[in-house]
């Protein structure tokens, strides 16, 4: 798996693979791995599939939060996909490697659609804080144009924040383990073999963007102290619910991803036990998009009538279509 290579200074191994690690040695419960795995990758695609088709179909939902709903959904559906498909193939295959460029591609699009995500999430904290704190100017400052340039900037700035970082840990050859105690290109573990150079140059970078981080969560914070101030004002029961109802499940994929940041970041990168690395990478990997659209579809009932509605209307024109071609016949 490494490549020896001759210097100067004496042999030393250039990793061009990593090895991921392996849950198991029998083949049954790697069979067992990838079908469990499978069903949470497809429960998650179809459930924020629906989110996305519901938005789009049903002219009510064409609003500014469900125009972010469904750039948060279209963001679980890539950020699970970033991992989960290999490790499902490799299972059933019995592989274990990854190439750098592979790894480099994970570690990339991981980051990217992460930061996205985190961005995403401070712009639909902005779009509640309007609605609910300048109900009467909420159709001027959230204006379709506006609304599409929150967006773009959430995605940009993903963009930057996942070409900054990727570029810093792969910019020197990694030496020494190739081994990943991870079924992904995990960053700390990543970090853990890279040379000492990327290593603190990574970590004046994790202190420069905590720095922005920060600033965006003490804005979400006081975004959203508001909010239930003015919540609290409304006179009616009915009210204060419908208006807590609306911003909650923001507040809660914010904590759900706030507390998966940590435990990725804060997480022991020594050789654990297989299962103790299998559950922190499920809680922060693929726990959020498999979540998110339970916390919104299930606690939203303008999601669930447009989802009742688009599958009614698929159910009949598949009815319908056996009697034609039978008419035909």
């Amino acid at each position: 798996l490494n490549w020896s290579t001759q210097s100067g200074m004496g042999n030393f191994s250039v990793i061009t693979e990593f090895l991921l690690m392996e849950f198991s040695r029998i083949w049954e419960l790697q069979v067992l791995h990838a079908v469990m795995f499978l069903l949470i990758y497809l429960a998650t695609m179809m459930g924020n599939l629906l989110t996305i088709a519901a938005i789009l179909i049903d002219p009510h939902l064409h609003s500014p939060m469900y125009f972010f709903l469904s750039n948060l959904s279209f963001l679980d559906i890539c950020n699970i996909s970033v991992t989960l498909p290999k490790f499902i193939i490799d299972s059933l295959i019995g592989s274990q490697t990854i190439t750098l460029l592979g790894c480099t591609a994970q570690v990339f699009f991981f980051l990217f659609f992460a930061t996205t995500e985190f961005a995403l999430l401070v712009a639909m904290s902005y779009d509640r804080f309007v609605a609910i704190c300048h109900p009467l100017h909420y159709g001027l400052i959230m204006m379709p144009s506006r609304c599409l340039w929150a967006a773009a900037g959430s995605w940009l700035s993903g963009l930057i924040y996942s070409a900054v970082h990727t570029g810093n840990m792969f910019r020197l050859p990694f030496s020494g383990s190739n081994v990943i105690h991870q079924f992904f290109c995990d960053i700390p573990h990543i970090l853990k073999v890279s040379s000492s150079g990327v290593y603190q140059t990574e970590f004046a970078l994790v202190i420069a963007s905590s720095c922005f981080l920060l600033s965006c969560f003490a804005f979400l914070i006081a975004s959203y102290i508001r909010i239930f101030s003015n919540v609290l004002k409304i006179p009616s029961v009915e009210g204060r619910y419908k208006a807590i109802s609306t911003c909650s499940p923001q507040l809660m994929i914010l904590i759900l991803l706030l507390i998966s940041v940590m435990t990725a970041v804060l997480g022991d990168t020594s050789d654990t036990s297989p299962i103790q690395n299998l559950f922190v990478a499920m809680f922060y990997a693929i726990l959020p998009p498999l979540i998110n659209p339970i916390i919104y579809s299930l606690r939203n009932k303008k999601v669930i009538a447009a989802m009742g509605k688009m599958l009614r209307k698929i159910f009949s024109l598949s009815m319908k279509y056996p009697s034609l071609k039978a008419s035909k016949s």
